[in-house]
């Protein structure tokens, strides 16, 4: 399973990437850099991949998920409820590909802000 790097400022995160044809598809498109957008507890940002909505895309996620949503042609990082959240758990305004999933602690991303530096790239090694 390879491995993104995934840096919003200061911050750097590492994720496990599915192997998924969107995933796939982002992989051969790194890397890419962005500027967050915040939804409640989610960052997502536009990136140059163009995908379909997948057989097993969904809206709810857990905690850590990484996803692409087709609709926005957007890579996304869920670390908390979203305004259409049913609870604690990540709601997907409509349904997203998954791409994996963010290894370790999320708290810092809390403090993220709007127009914050994004980055994807292949982890190293």
């Amino acid at each position: 399973m390879p491995e993104l790097l995934i840096t919003v400022e200061e911050l750097t995160f590492k994720a496990d990437l599915n192997e998924s044809p969107t995933a796939e598809k982002i992989w051969e498109a790194l890397p890419i850099e962005g500027q967050a957008n915040l939804w409640g507890e989610e960052i997502y940002f536009e990136i140059p991949v163009s995908m379909p909505q997948e057989a097993n895309a969904r809206e709810e996620v857990a905690i850590g998920t990484i996803a692409y949503w087709p609709t926005g042609e957007a890579f996304c990082i869920f670390f908390g409820p979203t305004p259409v959240s049913k609870g604690e758990h990540p709601r997907a305004y409509s349904p997203v590909n998954i791409l994996g999933k963010i290894v370790g602690d999320l708290s810092g991303l809390k403090a993220v802000q709007q127009g914050a530096k994004v980055r994807l790239q292949k982890a190293e090694g």
